[in-house]
């Protein structure tokens, strides 16, 4: 979540994980790493990550914290205000270089890229510059989620990839197949859905799927995160032990669907959206997602009961799915 100066300087808050992590297997320490890396987080210390504090950030670091004492280790989440030592403007710099030299990686492909179509402007090698275009535009989008202060060489960026995007342009052929979205499992209907508070992006989308073509009438609970003692009859998702909720590498979203059934593609493709903008992971890349993304986050901010949230976002959700069914069609 994008954050500007009046915001870092009245009173700045913090998030700190510190944790500690088993000897082996070694692909773990490799495994956390990479995961904070996604999330955007900065080490203050070698065992000590930062991250500007909110209720999305929090909720990064909390699925991190729970990775880390499944594989064996130690570790704790924290808020906190800067006293002494580090100021909140070192700490919004280190993040700001961070993305500044990964934004710089993108550039320096970018420009050799163009060079090289100036070079040879064959067919082959723009049929190339295609495929790295995309994986450049899903890199710019893993780290525009993680940019949180603005740093100044996403512009840069920004002026390149589209100058390469107009010499390489050409028409789309979609030839898919449209498919209806299969009847939802019986046993999913007329239960009581019960999500933390201060819902997100994947429970958002998660309350619209249910909503929308499980149960109309779903009746949807906000409780606390922790500590939750379910009742007979309740499903729980996207919550530490909830019987939908993240499983390996998939959002709760992409599980609720795998959960009732349903293979209607238009779906699929929300749940790549949900996915990257929720893992922060850049898994599928897909050019919607940056957009999605703002327009959840701007909802989240300007509303704090969860129903309001998931009112408003619906018929964003519910154009997105038209979107694909018409884009497939």
């Amino acid at each position: 979540m994008l954050m500007n100066d009046g915001e870092l300087e009245a009173d700045q808050r913090w998030l700190f994980l510190i944790h500690q992590l088993p000897t082996k297997p070694a692909y773990f320490r490799v495994k956390i790493w990479r995961r904070l890396q996604g999330i955007g987080a900065i080490a203050i210390k070698s065992t000590v990550y930062a991250l500007p504090a909110n209720a999305e950030t929090q909720e990064d670091f909390e699925w991190v914290l729970k990775e880390i004492i499944d594989g064996g280790g130690e570790a704790v989440v924290c808020e906190a205000r800067l006293i002494d030592g580090l100021s909140d403007a070192q700490v919004r710099a280190l993040f700001d270089t961070a993305r500044d030299a990964d934004f710089a990686e993108i550039a320096k492909e970018a420009r050799d890229l163009a060079a090289e179509l100036d070079t040879k402007p064959t067919a082959e090698n723009r049929a190339d510059a295609r495929s790295q275009l995309v994986r450049m535009r899903k890199r710019l989008a893993e780290l525009v989620a993680i940019d949180f202060f603005g740093a100044t060489g996403r512009l840069t960026i920004e002026g390149l990839l589209a100058n390469l995007e107009a010499r390489v342009t050409e028409d789309e052929v979609m030839s898919n197949v449209p498919s209806e979205a299969a009847e939802p499992i019986a046993e999913f209907k007329g239960r009581i859905w019960v999500t933390r508070r201060g819902v997100h992006v994947d429970r958002i989308a998660c309350s619209w799927l249910i909503r929308r073509f499980i149960d109309p009438d779903a009746n949807i609970r906000f409780v606390p995160g922790k500590g939750y003692v379910p009742k007979p009859g309740e499903i729980r998702f996207d919550m530490f032990e909830g019987e939908i909720t993240h499983e390996g590498d998939r959002c709760s979203f992409e599980v609720l669907l795998i959960s009732t059934g349903m293979t209607d593609p238009a779906l699929q493709a929300i749940a790549e959206i949900v996915h990257d903008i929720d893992l922060k992971d850049g898994k599928f890349g897909r050019e919607e997602t940056t957009g999605i993304a703002s327009l959840i986050a701007g909802i989240v901010m300007t509303n704090a009961d969860d129903e309001k949230r998931i009112g408003q976002s619906a018929s964003i959700f519910d154009n997105l799915y038209q979107y694909f069914r018409q884009q497939r069609g």
